[in-house]
């Protein structure tokens, strides 16, 4: 089933009255839990009131709004938006990016790599290179995506991809639901229109999905975890996640410790 999704130039009532939804809550129930009377947020849903700053970014942190789409609620009651996107590679976000650099190469001698909210490519360390046998060069023209990237026919040899895509593809229409991206919504419906989404529960016994790939005659076989920066006051920040991968086995730890380097 396709995901559609988007806002533009609507009222800021309506575009909260659209999270809430989202998000499943009453009126009543937002009310509570952002101490309002349930009053005030039908009046503000049905425009009759124009919320404060204050207010939307209140009701926002209640909807747990992303910070992109904060700033399009402010802008749609008439007010300024309050919260910055510097790009990583604006000097004022040197720090924050040589922080991220340390992150990924850290997890060294195991594969990392760093993405924005749609999954685009902004680090890899060298160990990363174990997925990027094979791959087709057209996968490889920036903006790298690691979701086109991971289950796309031409991109990263993983031998279980049905498994993986039954596990990815539901985790991104989440994404794009919770987010309202558009552009995460078009990624999901270009990567499910591919095949049939493999919806085999996974093996209780296994404590996370495991990603089996084939490199240099050697079978590796990963468990993946992605950390994102859930305090973050910049959006650039916020939208990062960091995926680091882990040896499953006894014979993918040995392959990694006694091989650091020998990416190339």
């Amino acid at each position: 089933m396709a995901c559609n999704g988007g806002v533009n130039d609507r009222p800021v009532g309506e575009l909260l009255r659209e999270w809430r939804r989202r998000r499943k809550l009453s009126q009543l129930e937002l009310a509570i839990q952002a101490d309002v009377s349930s009053r005030h947020v039908s009046f503000v849903e049905t425009g009759r009131t124009i919320p404060s700053s204050a207010m939307v970014v209140h009701l926002a942190e209640h909807l747990a709004v992303p910070l992109r789409e904060r700033n399009r609620l402010l802008v749609a009651a008439g007010h300024a938006p309050v919260y910055r996107q510097t790009p990583l590679d604006d000097p004022d976000m040197s720090r924050v990016r040589a922080a991220l650099e340390q992150f990924v190469q850290a997890h060294a001698p195991y594969p990392a790599v760093a993405v924005d909210r749609r999954w685009n490519l902004l680090l890899a360390n060298d160990s990363f290179k174990v997925f990027l046998a094979g791959v087709d060069q057209k996968l490889l023209a920036a903006p790298i995506n690691l979701m086109r990237l991971g289950l796309t026919p031409g991109g990263l040899a993983i031998r279980n991809l049905e498994q993986v895509r039954g596990y990815l593809l539901p985790r991104l229409a989440r994404q794009a639901a919770a987010s309202g991206d558009p552009e995460l919504h078009q990624l999901y419906d270009e990567l499910v229109a591919q095949g049939p989404v493999d919806t085999t529960p996974p093996d209780p016994a296994d404590l996370a999905l495991p990603i089996h790939i084939h490199y240099r005659g050697t079978d590796l076989t990963f468990l993946s975890t992605v950390t994102t920066f859930g305090t973050a006051f910049d959006i650039t920040l916020e939208e990062v996640a960091v995926e680091t991968y882990l040896p499953a086995d006894e014979r993918t730890m040995r392959y990694f410790t006694g091989a650091r380097g020998t990416f190339a």
